[in-house]
């Protein structure tokens, strides 16, 4: 008798009509295999065996560079469920659209069928997922970002439980592609995309979006957030999960080299992206990080901003739209060496500073995360890490202080539900424009967001020990436009005065917004920011938060009804601290 992975595959198998269907192991040899077969297809090279063994970079379709957000769908039954964030689609509508797209897409191709756990083999807290796809390049990437194969059949069994997702390249025409989530079936389809967030089905489309429904569902929490555990001198270690839009140095802050590791203060990486969070027997939220690898931007990289990961790229890596040297070497901006003679552009052409970045400003790496110097010791631990502090920030040049503590949980979740970072030029081409992105969640959560603060409020009220919230704002400018704050491994310094609040110590003083450090409550020895500058970063302006609070305002109302009194009751105390701040 079939088993159900078996009887899913045969009927993916009818609808798509591979010329065969291979079930991966994962091992070393098929990894070579998929490699040997992107090599023949022209469009992944291998990099110089003596510096970067084992290393392949992979150049994309051009008009197949990044995630697309206006073709990718939450199909609930009930348009409301998708909630005004998210692009809707009836299921029913989206299984005859989309699956006519399917309809013979692997024909003379082969379909693999990638079995994969999300999270370390023998956790609780782990799932497992099944893609099915005929691109050879999304098998290699989700063996590095995941325990793919033999381990995740093994764990499987005969069980029907795991998360199937069915992936086709396609003909890569950007009017045929649709990345579209079934949450009450908890099933993926993508297709006319070979790109990673659209097409390794394990990392958004799993990870976060299918599984922040279940999460909902059965108590527990699946975040957008870094997992980083900061230890102090004895060596205690703290654990802290952080959410940050993009452009805003999360995968930085996971792999900071700490300014302070003289004094006893480094930190350890579990995880630069996504976490999955469950309440322990101990009364402790205990995360874990879903995927086995990195699968980060490579543009402003460096040995300055993040030496960890640089340090880790050199073996076993799949480098995607990067620049190649003469020398068969990665290149990108940022990556801490002016251009070389004789660069190839990411397109594969001959490349001069007249025709653009020599790498796709998304260029990426994809990296096992063993492979970082600053890997924790923990980051496979099966029961995960105890979380004792969530951090939320954004890209704001005013308005928001260096480092601020919320009041209490209810305050912090709507500090967090109302987050917001400006944009860069490299992200829309409008430079400066405010975004809200609720705790980063905003093109991740696969239901209705004013139920998604619902279930985080909730959460808090079942979390016996529940992490203090806080926020973070390493971008703030001077009158000149300069950032005023250093950032990268000085970060710590803000990362200290957290654990100290935690801690029951770290002076702070009350304002409207929450707790923001004293003028002497940051460890600044050896740094150079002056009493004016600091004075700065750790201001709060009733001006400033005037316009805040009215933006706030107009985006909760987007969601009616549905949204938690709660969240507007913090608003409107929010208000009438303000107005008590300013004198009449």
């Amino acid at each position: 008798m079939a088993t159900p992975l078996e009887t899913w595959v045969e009927e993916a198998a009818q609808l798509t009509k591979p010329d065969r269907v291979v079930y991966c192991d994962g091992s070393e040899a098929e990894y070579r295999r998929m490699v040997d077969l992107m090599l023949r297809a022209g469009d992944t090279f291998t990099l110089n065996e003596k510096t970067y063994p084992n290393c392949h970079l992979h150049r994309s379709s051009v008009n197949d560079v990044a995630r697309t957000e206006r073709v990718t769908f939450i199909c609930s039954r009930d348009k409301d469920d998708a909630g005004p964030t998210n692009n809707w689609m009836d299921p029913d509508a989206a299984k005859r659209k989309v699956g006519a797209l399917f309809d013979g897409a692997m024909r003379g191709r082969t379909m693999y069928v990638v079995p994969y756990i999300m999270g370390p083999a023998n956790s609780p807290i782990s799932k497992v997922g099944v893609e099915a796809t005929d691109s050879p390049y999304v098998v290699a990437s989700m063996r590095i970002m995941s325990r793919m194969g033999q381990v995740a059949l093994d764990r499987l069994g005969p069980s029907n439980e795991f998360v199937p997702g069915l992936h086709s390249l396609g003909d890569l025409d950007p009017m045929r592609r649709y990345i579209v989530h079934f949450p009450e079936e908890e099933l993926i389809w993508s297709v006319g995309s070979g790109y990673g967030g659209n097409a390794l089905l394990g990392k958004k489309c799993f990870a976060l979006r299918i599984a922040s429904v279940m999460a909902r569902e059965q108590g527990w929490m699946a975040e957008h957030m870094l997992v980083l555990g900061l230890e102090s001198p004895g060596g205690k270690v703290t654990y802290m999960g952080a959410a940050f839009p993009s452009a805003c140095g999360k995968t930085n802050l996971a792999m900071m080299v700490s300014a302070l590791e003289s004094q006893g203060y480094r930190v350890w990486t579990v995880g630069d992206d996504i976490a999955w969070m469950k309440i322990a027997d101990d009364g402790y939220l205990h995360a874990i990080n879903p995927e086995a690898g990195f699968f980060g931007v490579a543009p402003g990289t460096g040995m300055h901003t993040n030496p960890n990961v640089m340090r880790a790229l050199h073996k076993n890596t799949l480098f995607t739209n990067v620049a190649m040297t003469a020398q068969r070497e990665p290149w990108w901006e940022g990556i801490g060496s002016d251009p070389p003679a004789e660069l190839t552009k990411w397109k594969g052409e001959k490349w001069d500073s007249s025709k653009g970045p020599a790498a796709h400003p998304n260029a990426r790496y994809t990296v096992p995360a063993k492979q970082s110097p600053s890997i924790s010791p923990k980051w496979e631990a099966p029961e995960g890490v105890p979380i004792s502090a969530f951090i939320f920030g954004g890209r704001r040049a005013r308005v928001a202080p260096l480092v601020y503590e919320s009041f209490d949980w209810q305050h912090g979740v709507f500090v967090g539900a109302t987050m917001a970072s400006e944009t860069t030029a490299a992200a829309t081409g409008d430079v400066g424009i405010t975004r809200r992105d609720p705790m980063a969640m905003l093109p991740f959560c696969g239901y209705n967001m004013a139920d998604y603060f619902g279930h985080w409020l909730e959460m808090g009220k079942r979390i016996p020990h529940p992490p203090k919230i806080f926020h973070v704002n390493w971008f703030r400018k001077g009158a000149d436009g300069k950032f005023l704050w250093p950032g990268f491994g000085e970060n710590v310094r803000v990362l200290k005065w957290i654990l100290e609040r935690m801690e029951g110590r770290g002076a702070a003083q009350e304002t409207p917004i929450g707790y923001v450090p004293a003028m002497k409550g940051l460890t600044l020895d050896g740094l150079k920011v002056s009493d004016e500058a600091l004075d700065e970063l750790l201001r709060v302006s009733p001006e400033d938060w005037e316009d805040e609070l009215e933006d706030s305002k107009q985006f909760l109302m987007k969601f009616g009804a549905r949204l938690p009194k709660e969240i507007r009751e913090e608003h409107a105390k929010l208000s009438r601290r303000f107005h008590r701040a300013v004198p009449v």
